[in-house]
């Protein structure tokens, strides 16, 4: 059983920066790729990044140029680092555990386990 545990959201104004974290256990995290999603009030959830074990990364159209996935084998952690920040990036954030990597990375299916979510409100 994979346990993942995010962390880093908070309050931000328009055009400042957040870092999340996500650290997993019970899994061999540096086999398999990770990704993050988001969901805001009403919206279904959408993809946001992935990156592989290997670091091979993708975007959602709507971050691309402002977040950037990155993750630390060694301490079994992905994170998302997301600058310019929008109003429109409002939502509660989680991570996910693929063990599939089928190449659907942007399908909600693809993950085998989610994190709790953390909070990211952007203020204009």
């Amino acid at each position: 059983q994979v346990q993942l545990v995010e962390s880093g959201g908070g309050l931000v104004q328009a055009g400042g920066s957040l870092r999340l974290s996500c650290v997993a256990s019970g899994g061999t995290f540096s086999r398999y790729a990770m990704g993050w999603f988001r969901q805001a009030p009403g919206n279904e959830r959408e993809f946001v990044a992935t990156i592989a074990w290997f670091r091979l990364s993708y975007y959602g159209d709507s971050v691309k140029g402002r977040f950037t996935i990155s993750r630390d084998n060694h301490k079994n952690t992905v994170y998302l680092q997301m600058n310019s920040l929008r109003p429109e990036d409002t939502a509660v954030y989680y991570c996910a555990y693929d063990s599939q990597y089928s190449g659907r990375y942007d399908q909600l299916g693809e993950y085998d386990y989610w994190g709790q979510g953390t909070q990211v409100t952007v203020s204009s």
